[in-house]
């Protein structure tokens, strides 16, 4: 009977170590990561804080690890804060970029997402009159 119980605590150790060392965010919510800020889940927090009681070396790096793939934020958080779009942010931003605005008073405008300023390429803009 001692050996089974042995192994089942072998095993359950093993598990917990595992877990702990691969980070409970990064198991439990995958989706999460790339977030850089927001409010901590506590589930994962609390979950990580298992670790940091039994275990005190897979705790810390189980809350590195989430911190750092930011997979112990809640979704909703400051990363995903998308600013409010008008025309005036929206010269603002393409003015810093490459100085250059956009006359919105045009009839032929065409509003498309970018994904950087590498993008701008083989646009004709000219520089705002004014």
């Amino acid at each position: 009977m001692t050996t089974l119980r042995k192994k089942t605590m072998v095993l359950a150790l093993a598990g917990i170590l595992t877990t702990q060392l691969a980070a409970c965010g990064t198991i439990f919510y995958p989706e999460r990561k790339g977030q850089r800020s927001g409010r901590i889940d506590p589930v994962v927090a609390i979950a990580d804080g298992v670790g940091l009681l039994f275990f005190l070396v897979p705790g810390v790096i189980a809350f590195a690890v989430d911190f750092s793939n930011g997979t112990i934020y809640l979704p909703g958080g400051r990363a995903e804060h998308q600013p409010k779009l008008t025309p005036d942010n929206i010269n603002d931003t393409l003015y810093t970029a490459t100085g250059k605005t956009i006359d919105w008073s045009q009839q032929n405008i065409t509003v498309s997402q970018l994904e950087g300023a590498h993008d701008f390429t083989g646009y004709n803009m000219t520089p705002a009159q004014g």
